[in-house]
């Protein structure tokens, strides 16, 4: 293979890349928080430690396929050669030094960024509960009285609390451009800590498959001002519908593009209530659930190892 064949090949190497990763959308890599942009600078880390053994390496096979090639007659024939510790404390010295540096790394940003961590703040946080249902998202703000599905809203520059679960199979929660997804569990609450920096509307989604409308299970996650979210918890009190047990009954039932819509009041208790491991089986039986003011209080046992938390 002569250089310029080389070249061709390298060229249409890249066109292929460019051409598979068109459809992707970086989100990661355009982080809205400061969870996303500690993750995204430990992403280009991983890839540049990486790089230093990756790039060498395909560089010198290329180099060494050329210059030994059988048509080379000035090469060095050394059928004898064996060995060299040069070359020895070089392959081993530098990916040992490069592994102890992503360890060190992986060690403090797992602590630093733990989802169960709260954000450092003087504002105080809000608390949104996420459900994840066949296959939409049900979201309730207790301290609001209100609920939306597949749709949320929270000020920049104020934390948000996430308390998630499943109320069917495992999903996974995940908003792209604020960092960190975590699983939703049905009978367990993970939690998770994220802050947005800038207005606009970002993607959420299930990153975790979980069936026929898994495709579709996404929500919009609106960052805006102190105001905008004033004015988004009054739309949401504005609307007729209750959230209660006959409601989250409907909304077990599989449903795929789900529009978003609003509930105006929420029975108190109700995401508790959702913790429980056989309220599923009751509600997808058609049975009422009783005794919602019960779930008030009721332990459960967290995702979390060090952390401890009954259900509300």
């Amino acid at each position: 293979m002569n250089k310029r064949s080389i070249v061709t090949s390298l060229r249409w190497m890249c066109a292929g890349v460019a051409v598979l990763l068109s459809g992707c959308h970086m989100e990661v890599l355009s982080p809205k928080g400061d969870i996303g942009m500690d993750e995204r600078s430990l992403i280009f880390i991983a890839l540049g430690l990486m790089s230093l053994v990756v790039i060498p390496v395909i560089v010198l096979t290329l180099v060494f396929a050329w210059k030994y090639r059988a048509s080379n007659t000035k090469a060095t024939y050394a059928p004898k050669w064996s060995h060299s510790t040069a070359i020895e404390a070089a392959m081993w010295a530098i990916p040992c030094v490069i592994i102890a540096i992503l360890a060190y790394i992986t060690w403090t940003s797992t602590q630093r960024l733990d989802p169960y961590r709260p954000l450092q703040s003087k504002v105080r946080p809000i608390t949104i509960q996420a459900v994840s249902l066949d296959w939409k998202w049900l979201f309730i703000y207790p301290d609001y009285g209100v609920a939306s599905v597949n749709q949320i809203a929270f000020p920049v520059d104020v934390p948000v609390h996430f308390e998630i679960t499943s109320g069917t199979v495992m999903n996974a929660f995940f908003i792209p451009q604020l960092g960190s997804q975590i699983y939703a569990m049905a009978g367990m609450e993970t939690q998770l800590h994220l802050i947005a920096r800038e207005q606009g509307t970002y993607d959420g989604l299930s990153s975790n498959y979980s069936g026929a409308g898994f495709s579709d299970m996404r929500f919009n996650a609106i960052a805006t001002s102190q105001q905008g979210f004033q004015d988004w918890i009054k739309q949401a009190k504005a609307a007729p519908a209750t959230l209660d047990a006959s409601a989250y009954q409907s909304l077990l039932v599989p449903s795929q593009k789900v529009p978003v819509s609003y509930y105006g009041s929420v029975t108190p208790g109700m995401f508790g209530h959702i913790l429980q491991p056989g309220m599923k089986g009751m509600a997808r039986a058609g049975k009422p659930m009783d005794g919602m003011s019960a779930a008030a209080g009721m332990a459960v046992v967290p995702a979390h190892p060090t952390q401890s938390k009954a259900a509300e």
